[in-house]
């Protein structure tokens, strides 16, 4: 199936969820700190989604997911749920939020750090958002999934870090999830043809060990199998004629000033 192509009109509304999918990410980062739960990250983003910016927090109910925001702590890939357990000096997290304004979905997530790191942490952490900035520089009118893929995959494994196969990028709208599916690995030239107006997120989840994952019995929780770190960025992107726009930009985005360290 192709990629839908968004109306000016449509633009528009992706943009101010984007921007309001980053917001939240914004203002929950002071927050992040030893000692908090997850549950508490949660409500403080919900009750700021919902009253703050009058719109909706999309995982909510999503398929039965039973919170606001997905919190993937340490070995914890994708999608986990936020619970009492506090966090603790050295832990890794990635929050992902997607919101819903004027029926439009802002999608976008990004990787906190409790206290201080360890240097491994630190250094996938990095290798990851750069995976991700590469692949969103690749992205321009009659550009093919797999040039995206392609770069993602040999930043991570070029660092001997493994991509996640098993979850992927996607396009979207006013469907949280709809085509294509935007891997994070594969072949330059192959893949759907990118357009401009199309809306994707470029998502790379990276593990520090093996590739494979494991889902937990809640359903929804996925982690390493063995047991490794993983870490992931995300960010929601409009095709143009000339490249992207990122519509889920930060203030501390460095993609303008990214120096690739060899």
């Amino acid at each position: 199936m192709t990629a839908p192509i968004k109306t000016l009109a449509e633009i528009e509304k992706m943009r101010i969820a984007g921007r309001l999918a980053a917001e939240v990410l914004e203002m929950i980062e002071p927050h992040v700190q030893a000692g908090i739960t997850t549950d508490e990250l949660n409500t403080i983003c919900h009750n700021y989604i919902v009253d703050v910016q009058q719109a909706i927090p999309a995982p909510l109910n999503y398929h039965g997911f039973p919170k606001s925001i997905c919190t993937s702590v340490n070995q914890v890939i994708c999608h986990g749920i936020p619970n009492d357990k506090a966090l603790k000096d050295g832990d890794i997290i990635n929050i992902d939020i997607t919101v819903i304004k004027d029926g439009y979905h802002g999608d976008t997530s990004k990787m906190f750090v409790v206290g201080k790191p360890s240097i491994m942490a630190e250094r996938l952490i990095r290798i990851t958002q750069e995976a991700m900035y590469l692949g969103i520089k690749k992205v321009k009118d009659g550009a093919r999934l797999g040039d995206i893929g392609f770069v993602i995959q040999q930043h991570a494994e070029k660092h001997n870090y493994a991509i996640v196969r098993e979850y992927c990028g996607h396009g979207i709208g006013a469907v949280f999830h709809e085509e294509p599916q935007v891997l994070h690995y594969g072949k330059p030239g192959t893949g759907e043809v990118l357009k401009s107006g199309m809306c994707l997120t470029i998502e790379p989840m990276v593990n520090a060990g093996g590739r494979h994952s494991k889902l937990l019995k809640d359903g929804w929780t996925v982690v390493t199998k063995d047991r490794s770190l993983s870490a992931q960025f995300e960010h929601t992107i409009l095709v143009t004629d000339t490249g992207c726009e990122i519509l889920t930009l930060r203030s501390d985005d460095t993609i303008d000033r990214i120096v690739i360290a060899e």
